[in-house]
């Protein structure tokens, strides 16, 4: 029953606080998340010692109704997000734009993102994203000014257009199958006599997760100008980590009959690659940082496509470390905009003098994005590269990608030098937030080993001499990046022409069914 009142009662409370006054709504939101977080924690418990636990609206059969589902991996990512939202509560409660309708549309989409965690049913899936998708869309475009109504308008029809394909792919499940309950499809994938038959069905479904994971580099709504820091942090933090779950779990009940996972490893360093490329031709600190999503969202593909229980098992700890340090890095950033009065990192210098208690925060962030030793990234790329250890060409694919990574931070940093007045210290809700959340970068590290080894069962012993290998490796990495940033990146116009280049929806749309026909010809060819 709890995993029910995990989705609704984020919902029933936006609603209850949108009739009420302000201070009756900040104590009843305080004690919902306060239950909604206690909720998870119970469940998380229980599953841990009961295994995986299904409710059924109506009491109806598990093969009628439709069913959430909580196991060992999901109740993770609804832990992650009932401990998320909160904190960004904290972090935004003195802003005057957030009204009665700004944490309406927010918790509604708490409950959403619950929502798409624990599903199993297809149909109920596609109205999960199809609602969180509008509450974004409007979230997006909150504060009114053109580019962030633009961006939100484009997000929002891209969107729905590559969501058309899922439903159609819905249909075709339900045709073959008689069920859209994703256990009993992977149960009865066995009794499928023709497997083409699958092929396009499975393709019409997957091209929009892909699209939603930030798989696909399309919109740039998570860099939008004017959008609430809370809302980037949540776009590029939680939200693609439940489309990037949903990825896991299609994958996971088709993998019977379609394999796609030397695709997807070759397709997950493309795009880390090209994340990479775009995140260091920007000068606007968001489109920087939401670049830098895609290159990790290809990191975590690649991981997933190993066939490894630690580079699968790594991923879906990167999934959560990107969760935290991804929202530290949004949120920060607005902070610096605010003080500065520009998204243009060329203008921001001295960033250490003027706020030091924010640039102390984006170096753990900075550290658990770049797998430094002892934070949480360090813990999840160990494992990765673990699972690929068996070929050495893959081990030098990781290595590029965590140079890459090296490098586009080393633009950020570029903030942190020269002079600069100092400016009045962040308020305590703001420091609170912050220091929850690089503290989870520090722990997600230090208690990584005890982490995985509890949630995944999963007995690693890192030794000292692989640690002091891994440490070796990254600081040959940083002189890699530093060396690429000073003598070529600033020497080279390659990265300007690629700043300037920005689609249009009709080349967004042609991307997409490029995509989409590209896969569907690829699966054609090899069943």
């Amino acid at each position: 029953m709890l995993l029910f009142w995990l989705v609704l009662l984020p919902i029933l409370s936006s609603i209850v606080a949108y009739l009420n006054k302000r201070r009756l709504t900040g104590y009843l939101l305080g004690l919902t998340q306060l239950l909604v977080f206690f909720m998870a924690l119970i469940t998380a418990i229980d599953v841990y010692t009961n295994g995986t636990i299904i409710y059924s609206f109506g009491g109806n059969a598990v093969n009628i109704g439709v069913n959430l589902v909580a196991d060992k991996v999901n109740i993770i990512f609804i832990v992650l997000s009932c401990a998320f939202f909160p904190i960004m509560l904290l972090f935004n409660y003195h802003k005057s734009y957030m009204n009665k309708l700004f944490l309406f549309l927010f918790l509604i989409l708490q409950g959403l993102i619950n929502g798409i965690f624990l599903s199993n049913d297809l149909f109920n899936l596609y109205a999960l994203i199809e609602v969180s998708t509008i509450t974004v869309s409007i979230l997006i475009m909150y504060k009114k000014t053109s580019h962030s109504i633009y961006d939100g308008i484009l997000y929002l029809l891209i969107n729905l257009v590559s969501m058309a394909f899922f439903l159609l792919g819905v249909g075709y499940i339900y045709k073959i199958f008689g069920t859209l309950d994703l256990t009993l499809i992977k149960q009865q994938l066995t009794n499928v006599t023709s497997t083409p038959s699958l092929i396009l069905p499975y393709t019409l479904i997957i091209t929009p997760i892909v699209l939603k994971s930030a798989l696909l580099p399309l919109p740039r709504a998570h860099g939008t100008p004017s959008a609430p820091s809370i809302v980037s942090s949540v776009l590029s933090g939680i939200y693609v980590t439940s489309s990037l779950y949903l990825f896991i779990k299609i994958q996971d009940t088709f993998s019977p009959a379609i394999d796609t996972a030397s695709l997807f490893l070759s397709l997950g360093f493309i795009i880390s690659i090209l994340g990479f490329v775009l995140a260091l031709s920007q000068n606007d600190i968001r489109l920087i940082l939401t670049y830098s999503t895609i290159s990790q969202v290809g990191l975590i593909v690649f991981g997933l496509s190993l066939a490894s229980d630690y580079s699968y098992y790594g991923s879906i700890y990167h999934l959560l470390s990107h969760a935290v340090f991804k929202s530290t890095l949004f949120l920060t950033a607005g902070m610096i905009i605010e003080e500065y009065d520009t998204r243009d990192i060329r203008k921001i210098r001295g960033l250490f003098k003027r706020m030091p208690f924010v640039t102390i925060i984006i170096c753990f962030a900075l550290l658990g994005i770049s797998g430094a030793p002892l934070f949480n990234g360090s813990i999840s790329k160990y494992l990765i590269k673990k699972g690929s250890d068996s070929t050495q060409f893959l081990e030098y694919g990781l290595i590029i990608i965590n140079i890459a990574t090296i490098t586009y931070l080393m633009k950020y940093t570029s903030m942190f030098f020269g002079s600069s007045k100092k400016s009045k210290t962040p308020p305590l809700n703001q420091k609170i937030a912050l220091i929850s959340l690089a503290s989870l970068c520090l722990l997600g590290g230090i208690g990584g080993q005890i982490f995985i080894n509890w949630l995944f069962k999963l007995n690693i012993q890192i030794e000292a001499l692989q640690y002091l290998e891994k440490t070796i490796i990254y600081i040959l990495s940083l002189g890699i990046g530093y060396l690429f940033y000073e003598f070529i990146y600033k020497k080279s116009n390659f990265f300007m022409t690629i700043r300037q280049l920005e689609l249009s929806f009709n080349e967004l749309i042609l991307t997409i069914t490029l995509f989409f026909t590209g896969l569907l010809s690829y699966l054609l060819l090899v069943q």
